[in-house]
């Protein structure tokens, strides 16, 4: 009975080294598993073949003119200039990437800024003169009343787009500050045309006491001290209309 009673306890025990053989190597295999590097983990095609053509969100705000990429590593999408080799956001916003496309883009936190176009209207002022252009720093297109729109940097009105006919001297046509009204005749070099009518010069100061000069006989003349000056005045010049 004694060995009978010692025969069955050592099967109990048996049994028992067994399960925890089992139970350890369960626990093995799965702490194996979890060690394994996630790029060892083959995952299914579909799930595979469906992230590769998953377009990327990259969370990066933006403001205008910061790099974004280079053309070695993307195509520039919507939102987006190039300079040189390198792509530039063109409007403040967050930053999206087509991995399958490899296309980079800006999406704005705001309504698109319009982009200035061949044939627009724009009012701008006069910041230098030069011998044969005068500089232009655009500040509003017309239509778009007050909104912000793609700056270009600096335009210019060649002496040959001044007026209609023969012009001398910019210096008897524009002065610096003046506000002029303009077309615009391409966008590569920002060239401007005020040779129309209705454009030219729009709101003009006297060169001598800084005061606004109003029309008289299609030239300018000063109500402070009288002095007289030339423009390529607008048809609308001192009536606010754009």
């Amino acid at each position: 009975m004694i060995k009978g009673s010692g025969e069955e306890s050592e099967g109990v025990q048996s049994s028992e080294e067994m399960e925890q053989k089992v139970t350890e190597g369960k626990k093995v295999e799965v702490a194996e598993v979890a060690k394994a590097p996630k790029s060892s983990i083959v995952k299914p095609p579909e799930k595979e073949k469906e992230e590769e053509n998953m377009d990327e969100s990259e969370m990066v705000f933006v403001m205008p003119g910061d790099i974004i990429g280079t053309t070695e590593e993307f195509s520039p999408g919507i939102g987006t200039f190039l300079q040189v080799a390198d792509i530039h956001a063109a409007s403040t916003g967050v930053v999206k990437i087509d991995r399958k496309a490899r296309i980079i883009s800006v999406v704005p936190s705001t309504k698109y800024p319009p982009a200035i176009a061949i044939g627009d209207i724009v009012i701008g002022g006069i910041t230098g003169l030069r011998e044969s252009v005068a500089l232009v720093e655009i500040a509003a297109i017309k239509g778009e009343g007050e909104r912000e729109f793609q700056k270009v940097g600096t335009a210019v009105v060649h002496v040959s787009n001044v007026k209609d006919s023969y012009c001398k001297r910019l210096d008897e046509e524009f002065a610096v500050g003046d506000i002029i009204k303009a077309k615009v005749l391409n966008t590569e070099n920002m060239r401007l045309s005020t040779s129309e009518k209705e454009l030219g010069v729009m709101k003009a100061q006297c060169f001598n006491c800084r005061t606004v000069m109003v029309m008289d006989n299609n030239k300018l003349k000063c109500p402070e001290c009288g002095r007289v000056e030339r423009r390529k005045l607008s048809s609308d010049y001192g009536t606010g209309i754009v």
